[in-house]
């Protein structure tokens, strides 16, 4: 076993080895007390699951902050926005765990309107599928729909405040008008940037989450790796979570000179 897995080669070795499996598409076995098991295998079934969570969270966090957050920002230092803050103040200081907890002692045990364990797939009915996956994609949203929601507002406030946007109104413009047509795309550069990063670090969050609804995704693989000792494992998802956060970011910083071309021009004046 020492020498399949390359630790009679040293530290150095021993990670050459597992960076050319796992270059190859060999990311190395789960090894148990009755036998071993493919880490890919795992990861087949546990990524689709996780890709699937953190896509519908992101889209119900920006679905939720978009609105609040450009609403805010009109209603700046009105009733409106005050009440918009110090809600999602206090939501973001609740970590997604004790909400998964509420969650399910409250809508799943309590009021039983959904289920609170496992995952169901498409194949198995498209509402079976969305009701498996209500609770998780809350508790992990919350705490985005508070960071969103500020991050938008900040940059929605200093764009209002722009010379452009006063021309626009004195020519008449509606309000709704500037805010979604010439205020909101310069704003959202810095908000969909930090979904994007998110994407990354939502399988933290996802780690317990994940564990509580026992959905069995790529944060319970992590959580699973480390209480088992499988190094192996755990250095496989670390690369390919890292892999995905870069593909992810870069897609982003190119979507980002089509959403605002200054960035565009920032980047090739530098």
């Amino acid at each position: 076993l020492t020498k399949e897995i390359g630790l009679d080669r040293g530290p150095i070795g021993y990670y050459l080895k597992w960076l050319g499996d796992f270059v190859q598409g060999d990311f190395g076995k789960i090894y148990y007390s009755g036998g071993t098991e493919e880490v890919s295998s795992r990861l087949a079934v546990a990524f689709p699951r996780s890709i699937l969570l953190m896509i519908y969270t992101q889209i119900l966090a920006l679905a939720v902050a978009i609105p609040l957050g450009v609403w805010s920002a009109y209603r700046v230092g009105k009733r409106a926005d005050k009440v918009i803050s110090n809600t999602l103040f206090t939501l973001s200081s609740i970590p997604n765990f004790a909400i998964a907890l509420v969650l399910v002692l409250v809508v799943g045990v309590r009021l039983q309107w959904l289920p609170t364990l496992d995952y169901q797939p498409y194949s198995a009915g498209i509402w079976e599928h969305f009701k498996h996956m209500i609770m998780p994609v809350v508790s992990l949203s919350v705490g985005l729909i508070a960071a969103y929601t500020r991050l938008l507002r900040s940059d929605m406030i200093a764009t209002l405040r722009e010379d452009y946007i006063t021309m626009a109104a004195s020519k008449g413009l509606s309000d709704r008008r500037i805010l979604w047509r010439h205020a909101f795309r310069p704003s959202s550069v810095t908000l969909f940037t930090s979904a994007a990063l998110n994407m990354g670090a939502l399988i933290g969050g996802a780690i317990v989450v994940e564990t509580i609804f026992a959905t069995y995704g790529i944060g319970f693989e992590v959580f699973a790796a480390i209480s088992g000792r499988q190094y192996i494992a755990l250095q496989s998802i670390v690369g390919l979570i890292s892999i995905f956060y870069v593909v992810f970011n870069v897609i982003v910083d190119i979507a980002a000179g089509y959403v605002d071309p200054r960035t565009r021009d920032r980047r090739v004046n530098a």
